[in-house]
């Protein structure tokens, strides 16, 4: 019987501190023939560390929340074969039922294989889709693999959803023997981290999805842009790229054919324009981050004007599975227009945040409430925000929409490369379009006047709106604004930024009205709006407010009322999280 320890050490696991745990345990295991082995990000993000036990690679046990004082007795359970010494640890059916409710394709080995071991990925399937392609006795021509991938109804993962074999057939019945095969890692949203969990768990998948792509389209050079921002992601990657190139998986020949890829990895200094395909390529040629004009498309004049193709990572992810199990098993999952799996970062106000990867077809409140367990601290929910900057916030009304790509768009929001940050009753809609719209106006390359200029003005009338500043006749400006931004500007970051901002004034605009007219905010989160005040029949008279405030704003007498200068006063809660009889209310 082979015992495995597995540590889950992505960047959330090693962030609540994984190493640590890893560093103790190995001691305890150096005289045994049980393995200590190091696996990826399995999506529980907010039970970090997490550590399972295998018993003949079947799953035992998963620990969670695991300390580095908890490893002598977790070493002495698992040696003992009795594991209810760390009863307390365990996984509870509810928290288990995160992963239960998924169908996991472009996840499949996150968090269960170790990312840098080329047995380890080969041993779960791995590089066995090329094989196939590539076998001398029944392989598949180019022509084949574009056909599997149009059966299956792949769409592109990282927000437009254009079909992926249309791309891959554009660029490989381009003229020229020079093509180029891209990887957009360059995953910028806030709140998304989808594809930097699958280059840290399994970065082997994404290889061999783009040794796919390369071999459809004709290509003899495969780069993967990633933003610097990811070291972890870039150092596993590139260790498997090496792995794969002694192993002959990379370079001339592959496998013994006449195929030849050779791979490399380019670090972007995190622009977010850079997510748009075009200007990907700009700065992958050395210069600035800037959209070109369309068309030509890449397919035809892409890469140093050669043929080139571009998916995001999620994308490749899913390429060898299809290879493996047929277009038609990917397509019967999913909707008509939607087909297979989407990848999602749940985030924000949520009980259980972390990668989720879903059939297309469930809706919003399944996500949110089947598997992400609902609101933190029970509170009520007010919106999700879907695409990111270049999305929309849904409500409540609906929750019930379903998770494809034109039932999203129908609601103002987008798929998108598939963040979805939950908020709640606390959060300021007027304040989360203004943040958005704080981020595209600086990531704004600045080539056209209405993304440069326009996002910058729609970001002043939001600020002046939240500082209590609003004047009748901006919720007009606003709307007649981003219709200009959307219309005029050259690419999709400029086209998209007057989403959140569109969505917010559709579905909360007496918000808006409020912030302007009566110069509140009703979910008491901006602060300039906020009036504190003390309600002299509750107030004891105790000192305790007048003498936590940092800017002496409270005075009074000992056992009389005390009052607050809102001149002075400088909103900071100090106060109210003092008293101890609720005397004092926020407007």
């Amino acid at each position: 019987m082979s015992i495995r320890i597995a540590v889950g050490q992505g960047s959330c696991g090693i962030a609540a501190g994984a190493q640590k745990i890893c560093s103790a345990l190995e001691p305890l295991f150096c005289q045994s023939d049980i393995t200590i082995d190091t696996v990826g990000c399995i999506g529980m993000c907010w039970l970090e560390p997490i550590v399972d036990i295998y018993e003949n690679e079947a799953l035992k046990c998963r620990l969670v929340q695991v300390k580095a004082s908890d490893a002598e007795r977790i070493a002495e359970a698992v040696k003992s074969g009795d594991m209810a010494a760390v009863a307390d640890l365990m996984i509870t059916p509810e928290d288990n039922s995160f992963l239960e409710k998924q169908t996991r394709i472009a996840l499949r080995n996150c968090g269960i294989i170790n990312p840098d071991s080329l047995e380890s990925a080969k041993a779960a399937g791995g590089y066995s889709a090329i094989g196939r392609i590539l076998s001398a006795e029944n392989g598949m021509t180019p022509e084949e693999v574009i056909e599997c991938i149009k059966v299956s109804g792949l769409a592109g993962r990282g927000g437009a959803g254009f079909p992926t074999w249309f791309k891959w057939n554009a660029a490989r019945q381009s003229p020229g023997e020079e093509k180029y095969l891209i990887c957009n890692a360059d995953e910028g949203d806030p709140g998304a981290f989808m594809d930097r969990a699958v280059i840290e768990s399994d970065p082997h998948t994404l290889i061999e999805g783009m040794l796919i792509g390369a071999y459809a389209i004709g290509a003899q050079e495969a780069i993967v842009y990633v933003r610097a921002e990811y070291p972890l992601a870039i150092r596993r990657l590139e260790h498997a790229i090496a792995e794969a190139r002694e192993a002959g998986l990379i370079g001339k020949n592959i496998m013994g054919s006449d195929f030849s890829c050779e791979f490399r990895i380019k670090a972007g200094a995190g622009a977010f324009v850079c997510g748009e395909e075009t200007a990907l390529i700009e700065s992958l040629q050395g210069q600035r981050g800037m959209p070109r004009l369309k068309p030509p498309f890449p397919a035809a004049a892409g890469y140093w004007y050669k043929p080139s193709n571009i998916n995001n990572v999620e994308t490749y992810a899913n390429v060898a599975w299809i290879i493996n199990n047929g277009g038609e098993a990917f397509a019967a999952m999913g909707t008509e227009d939607s087909k297979g799996t989407k990848v999602f970062a749940l985030t924000g106000k949520i009980k259980r945040g972390g990668l989720v990867e879903i059939p297309m077809g469930k809706t919003l409140r399944e996500v949110i409430f089947d598997i992400g367990g609902g609101i933190r601290e029970d509170k009520a929910f007010k919106a999700v925000q879907m695409g990111g900057p270049s999305g929309g916030c849904i409500p409540e009304a609906l929750l019930d929409t379903v998770i494809d790509y034109k039932k999203l768009a129908a609601t103002g929001a987008i798929m998108g490369s598939g963040g979805m940050v939950v908020m709640d009753e606390s959060t300021c809609m007027v304040s989360m379009a203004k943040f958005f719209l704080d981020f595209t106006a600086k990531e704004s390359c600045g080539k056209c006047v209405h993304c440069r200029i326009g996002t910058k003005r729609l970001q002043e009338i939001l600020t002046r709106i939240v500082s209590g500043e609003g004047k009748e006749g901006d919720i007009e400006l606003l709307e007649e604004l981003c219709l200009a931004v959307r219309d005029g500007a050259l690419c999709g970051l400029g086209q998209t930024a007057p989403n959140p901002v569109l969505s917010t004034l559709r579905y909360f605009r007496d918000e808006f009205e409020a912030h302007i007219r009566d110069k509140k905010c009703p979910a008491h989160s901006c602060t300039d709006l906020l009036h504190y005040k003390i309600q002299p029949e509750s107030c004891k008279g105790c000192t305790l407010c007048s003498k936590k405030c940092p800017v002496s704003a409270i005075s009074g007498t000992v056992k009389n009322p005390h009052t607050i200068d809102q001149n002075v006063c400088i909103r900071c809660g100090q106060c109210i999280a003092t008293c101890k009889f609720g005397a004092i209310t926020v407007e």
